[in-house]
């Protein structure tokens, strides 16, 4: 993967403010931004306008009831600094925060199992936008907590909807998200401090491989807490997806909005230097 592309910022900051819109090419994709909620690109433009997308927002908000994992030794944090009116008749507010980069709706990043991989703030932005796919496994799990995708679930999954595309961002729905924030029904257990009696769904190694290897995607997302099921001891899931620079995007939340296939993905996590991941504001783009 190729490192920051910060001319790809560029022409959004120097476009004229008389521009009606933005067009910006990332990873093959074109965006067509109307500005001001203006009237919909001339027909004929290529790309994608807002104005015929609904946007629909894929993450668990921070707070105090945000899940970890559980071995952390902390959680989110949120510190008032500041709140009310200033001697100068102003109101001002101003808050502290801290919290580990992997949990609640996070990325994560190559190097988190892979010597050597990229972390987050080197990630090409043209690495975290694309479309996605999304797989439904919630009749699987709703009979084995420790279902794992397999590769005959993928290639069902293409015979109804065609080929995985090179690039797509894979969104796993097993149905978990629905049980968030809840420790114990989502973890499967709420030990403090052991994750070794977890139970839930995700990926499976050779679908996992398969999507990597032979399909070429950029992402594996779930609404679970991670691309490995919850009993693994070895996650292979993220070892494949590490070595081949594909980043996780786990505990994703509302995969019921989005269709099988036709929406875009834009997943931008906070740009920590050096960082194996962090929070992410995933935000898909549905046609409506």
């Amino acid at each position: 993967m190729r490192t920051d592309r910060t001319d790809l910022e560029r022409p959004a900051l120097l476009a004229p403010r008389r521009s009606p819109r933005l067009h910006r090419a990332v990873g093959g994709v074109l965006l067509v931004v109307g500005a001001l909620a203006g009237p919909a690109a001339t027909a004929g433009a290529q790309g994608i306008d807002l104005s015929r997308q609904r946007l629909v927002d894929l993450t668990h908000a921070f707070n105090a009831r945000t899940l970890y994992w559980p071995t952390a030794t902390s959680g989110f944090q949120l510190q008032q600094l500041a709140y009310g009116r200033t001697p100068g008749g102003y109101f001002y507010s101003s808050y502290a925060y801290a919290a580990p980069e992997h949990g609640g709706t996070h990325l994560d990043a190559p190097i988190h199992f892979h010597e050597g991989g990229l972390p987050v703030d080197r990630l090409a932005l043209e690495r975290l936008i694309g479309p996605a796919v999304v797989i439904d496994v919630r009749a699987q799990a709703s009979r084995d907590r420790d279902y794992r995708l397999t590769r005959d679930d993928v290639l069902a999954w293409e015979r109804t909807n065609g080929a995985v595309p090179a690039g797509a961002f894979v969104m796993l729905r097993t149905g978990w998200g629905e049980r968030w924030p809840n420790a114990l029904g989502y973890f499967g257990d709420d030990t403090p401090g052991d994750a070794s009696k977890l139970h839930f769904p995700s990926y499976g190694a050779d679908a996992a491989r398969y999507l990597v290897q032979e399909r070429k995607v950029a992402a594996l997302g779930a609404d679970v807490a991670s691309i490995d099921y919850g009993a693994s001891t070895d996650f292979i899931v993220h070892q494949v997806a590490a070595a081949a620079g594909v980043i996780g995007l786990e505990n994703v939340a509302r995969l019921e909005a989005l269709p099988a296939r036709g929406a875009t993905i834009i997943a931008l996590p906070m740009k920590i230097e050096g960082g194996s991941g962090g929070p992410v504001r995933i935000v898909a783009l549905v046609p409506r």
